[in-house]
C-alpha cells in the first residue's frame, strides 16, 4: 500500500474508533480532538498528491522514472551481425579501433562517411575481433527513437553488471537513467557497444542538441569503447573528444580482391582492379557488382564485360530502383541507387531544401572538380527554378559535405601570390547515379542550358582577370568545356574554341610539361576535332603525344590515350597509314598491359580494323572485325551495342571484299538486333537499314550483271 493511502486509511481507521469505541478522558476535548483531525487530513492529502506526482513523472528538466521491465528485457537481439566477407583495405582503421579497446582507458570512435563505404561491416569485423579476445560486445541498432536507445544502453549495462538497485532508482526517477548508465560504465572496463547508423545524432537525446555536449546517451567518458557508425563527418556534431574515422573509398587493389572474393572465376586480378577502379572503390558498388557476377544466369559474367556494360546499362545494373528502398531504410541502405536518398531526405527535413538539386545539378558536370565560385544561387535558380540566396546555396553545400556527399580539396595556385581555388568534387557512382534521378530530357536539358551559359561567363570573368590570377580557376574549367563545345550551338562556337585556346594558354605558364598544361591541350585537341578543325587537333595531339612520352613513359595510360586520340584525328584527315601505325601500337601496348579481352583492347583493335579498311587493306580489316566481333560476343554478349558495331564493320569489310551475300546475311542481322535491342529509330539502327539496302541493290546488281554475262541458249 502506498504512503498516501495508507495515510488515509489510517485517519479513516481513527475516525471510526473515535466514533464507536469507549474514548478517553482527553478525547472530550473537542477542540483537541478536531484539530487532530485536521492535522492528519492535511498530512495524508499531501502523501496522495506526492503520490500521484511520482507516478506522473516529473517537470520537463527533472528526472524521470524508467519501466524497469523493458530494461531487464531488451526485446531483441544485440549480438554483433556476422560478417559474410573478408573485410578488405581497413586494417588500418581496425587496428586503430583494436589498439583502443585493449588500451587502458575508454573512449568513443565514430565511423563516419557517406553512405556505401562499409562502415557496418567495419564495425561488425572490429566486433567479431573483440569478442575473439573475450570481451563483452553489445550491437544496438538506432531507430531515431532516444527513449528505445535508453533502454538499449541501459540493458548494455545491466549486462555489464549494473545492479537491479540502481535501475530501481532510476524506474522511480530518484536517479537519471542516462547517469546510471554511464556511472556504471565508467568503471567498468574492457567492453565494446556499437550504436550503428546513428544518421540522425540531433535526435540521440535525452532533450535536443548535438552529442559533442556530452550530456546524453552518447559519451567518451566510459571504461570502454562506445563505437558509433554515421554518416555525419564533422566535429560540430561529435565534438573534441571523440576519435573520428573517416572511411574512404577502396583502394584498387583492395577493391579488386573484394571482387575476387565474391566471383573467382570472372576474371584476373588486374581486370578486377580495373573494375574497382571504375566503381571508385565503393563498397556497396564493389558488392553489388561481385553479387551479379557470381550468379550463373547473369547475362556479363566476367569484369571487363561489367565494366563495359556500365557505359551503356548503367540504370540497370547499378542504377535500377528497388520497390521496398521507400519505406525501409535498411533496403535502401543496400542499394546503390537509394542509399544516398537517406541523407538527402534528412537535410531536406532539416532544412536543407537545396541540398538535392544542388547535388542534382553538380552531377551534370563533367567527372572533375567544379570551381566553388561558379556554384552560385543564379546558377541553382536558372536551372531549377528554385528561389536560391548566397546563404540557401552555402547551406546545402554545407549539408552535402557533412554527410559526405561532396568533397572539397583544395586546389594549389600558380605561385606568385595567387591563392587557390576552392572547389567541389563529387565520388564517381554519386555523380552517375545522381544525374541518373532526373529524367530526360526535360529536365536535364533545362539544366544543362543553364549550366552552358554560367560556363560561358565563368570564361569572360576568367579571361578578364589581371595576370595569372586566373589560372587557378581556369585549370578547373577546362574539363567541362568541351561537353559545352558540343552542346553549344553554332552561334557560339567559335567563342568557345577561343575559350578553350586561351585556357590552353593559361595553363602552358605552368609549364609546357606540367600534367595540367598536358590535360588542357589534350581536351583543347578533343574539342576542335569534334567541330571538324581536325588538322588543329593533329596537331595538338601530336604536341601532347610527344611530351607525355618523354615526361610520363610510352606505356603510361595517358599516353595511350593521347596515341590513341592522335589516331583517330589522323583518320579523319585521312590519314589513314599513319592512324595505322599509331594503333597497331596502341593495340599491342594495351595487350600488354590489360591482356586481350580487356573492353580498352578490343576498342582498339576496332579502330585499327576500321583504319586498315579505310587504306584498302580489306581482308587483313576482314580478319580482325571477325576476330574482335567473336572476342565480343564471348566477353560482351551477343546483344552489346559494341558487338553489333563489330558485326556492323565486319558486313562492311565484306563488302569492300565483294563478299555481298554475306555481307547483306551480316547487315540483316544486325539490323534485326538492333531494332531490338535499341529500337527502330535509333541511329545505328538506322545505319544498319542502310547498309542493308546498299548491300542487297549490290547484290542484285551482280546477279543480273552475271545473268547478262552468261552465254545465251541456241
Amino acid at each position: 500500500m502506498s504512503g498516501g493511502s495508507a495515510a488515509i486509511a489510517f485517519l479513516v481507521a481513527i475516525v471510526t474508533n473515535y466514533v464507536t469505541a469507549q474514548p478517553p478522558e482527553w478525547a472530550e476535548n473537542t477542540v483537541l480532538v478536531w484539530s487532530a483531525f485536521g492535522a492528519l487530513a492535511v498530512v495524508s492529502l499531501g502523501l496522495f498528491f506526492w503520490e500521484r506526482r511520482l507516478a506522473a513523472g516529473p517537470p520537463d528538466d527533472g528526472v524521470r522514472p524508467v519501466p524497469l521491465g523493458r530494461i531487464a528485457a531488451g526485446g531483441h537481439s544485440m549480438n554483433p551481425p556476422a560478417v559474410s566477407a573478408r573485410v578488405r583495405g581497413r586494417e588500418a582503421e581496425l587496428e586503430r579501433i583494436g589498439t583502443l579497446v585493449q588500451g587502458p582507458g575508454g573512449g568513443m570512435v565514430v565511423v563516419c562517411g557517406a553512405g556505401g563505404l562499409g562502415k557496418t561491416t567495419l564495425a561488425a569485423e572490429a566486433s567479431a575481433r573483440v569478442q575473439a579476445e573475450g570481451r563483452v560486445v553489445v550491437w544496438i541498432r538506432w531507430r531515431d527513437d532516444p527513449a528505445q536507445l535508453g533502454q538499449d544502453l541501459a540493458q548494455a549495462a545491466h549486462i555489464l553488471g549494473l545492479p537491479e538497485s540502481r535501475l530501481e532508482e532510476a524506474r522511480t526517477g530518484r536517479v537519471s537513467l542516462v547517469d546510471a548508465v554511464w556511472e556504471h560504465l565508467a568503471t567498468t572496463e574492457g567492453w565494446l557497444i556499437i550504436v550503428d547508423n546513428v544518421d540522425t545524432p540531433t535526435h540521440v537525446g535525452p532533450g535536443s542538441g548535438v552529442p559533442a555536449a556530452y550530456r546524453g546517451w552518447l559519451r567518451p567518458h566510459g571504461g570502454g569503447v562506445l563505437l558509433v557508425t554515421s554518416r555525419d563527418t564533422t566535429r560540430q556534431t561529435w565534438g573534441p573528444d571523440a576519435d573520428l574515422i573517416h572511411l574512404q573509398p577502396l583502394a584498387d587493389n583492395a577493391g579488386g580482391a573484394v571482387l575476387l572474393d565474391a566471383a573467382p572465376q570472372a576474371g584476373t586480378e588486374t581486370e578486377a582492379e580495373a573494375l574497382a577502379a571504375r566503381l571508385g572503390g565503393l563498397p556497396l558498388g564493389l558488392n553489388a557488382a561481385g553479387t551479379y557476377l557470381s550468379v550463373p544466369t547473369s547475362r556479363h559474367r566476367t569484369f571487363t564485360a561489367y565494366q563495359h556494360a556500365l557505359e551503356d546499362e548503367f540504370a540497370d545494373l547499378l542504377g535500377a530502383e528497388h520497390p521496398g528502398a521507400a519505406t525501409d531504410p535498411e533496403t535502401a541502405r543496400r542499394v546503390v541507387r537509394h542509399t544516398w536518398d537517406l541523407s538527402l531526405d534528412q537535410l531536406h527535413s532539416d532544412g536543407y531544401t537545396l541540398a538535392r538539386p544542388v547535388l542534382q545539378l553538380l552531377a551534370l558536370f563533367e567527372p572533375a572538380p567544379v570551381p566553388r565560385t561558379l556554384m552560385t544561387p543564379e546558377l541553382v535558380t536558372d536551372a531549377t527554378g528554385l528561389p536560391a540566396t548566397a546563404a540557401s546555396v552555402d547551406a546545402a553545400l554545407a549539408g552535402l559535405h557533412q554527410y559526405g556527399l561532396i568533397h572539397t580539396p583544395e586546389a594549389a595556385g600558380p605561385g606568385g601570390g595567387v591563392p587557390p581555388v576552392n572547389q567541389l568534387q563529387l565520388h564517381p557512382l554519386v555523380r552517375e547515379v545522381t544525374a541518373h534521378t532526373l529524367t530526360r530530357p526535360e529536365p536535364t536539358n533545362t539544366w544543362l542550358a543553364a549550366i552552358d551559359e554560367h560556363l560561358a561567363r565563368a570564361v569572360d570573368m576568367v579571361t578578364g582577370m589581371p595576370g595569372r590570377t586566373g589560372w587557378p580557376t581556369a585549370r578547373l574549367l577546362a574539363p567541362h568545356l568541351p561537353a559545352h563545345l558540343d552542346r553549344s550551338t553554332q552561334r557560339g562556337l567559335t567563342t568557345a574554341v577561343n575559350t578553350l585556346g586561351y585556357l590552353a594558354d593559361c595553363e602552358r605558364g605552368l609549364g609546357p610539361d606540367a600534367p595540367e598544361t598536358l590535360g588542357s591541350r589534350n581536351n583543347l585537341a578533343n574539342a576542335l576535332n569534334s567541330l571538324g578543325e581536325h588538322p588543329q587537333a593533329a596537331d595538338l595531339h601530336r604536341q601532347t603525344l610527344t611530351a607525355r612520352e618523354r615526361t610520363l613513359g610510352p606505356d603510361h595510360p595517358n599516353t595511350l590515350s593521347s596515341r590513341h586520340n592522335l589516331a583517330n584525328a589522323l583518320f579523319r584527315l585521312g590519314e589513314h597509314r599513319q592512324a595505322v601505325a599509331l594503333h597497331r601500337q596502341n593495340v599491342a601496348d594495351l595487350e600488354h598491359i590489360l591482356g586481350p579481352d580487356h573492353p580498352h583492347v578490343l576498342g582498339g583493335r576496332h579502330n585499327l580494323a576500321s583504319a586498315l579498311n579505310k587504306l584498302g587493306e580489306h581482308r587483313q580489316a576482314a580478319d580482325l572485325h571477325h576476330q574482335t566481333l567473336t572476342d565480343r560476343e564471348r566477353v560482351l554478349g551477343p546483344d552489346h551495342p559494341d558487338t553489333l558495331t563489330s558485326r556492323n564493320n565486319l558486313a562492311n569489310a565484306l563488302f569492300e571484299l565483294g563478299e555481298h551475300r554475306q555481307a547483306a546475311d551480316l547487315h540483316h542481322q544486325t539490323l534485326t538486333d538492333r531494332e531490338r535491342v535499341l529500337g527502330p529509330d535509333h541511329p545505328h539502327t538506322l545505319d544498319s537499314r542502310h547498309n542493308l539496302a546498299i548491300a542487297r541493290a549490290r547484290l542484285a546488281e551482280v546477279g543480273r550483271r552475271r545473268w547478262w554475262q552468261l552465254p545465251r541458249r541456241r
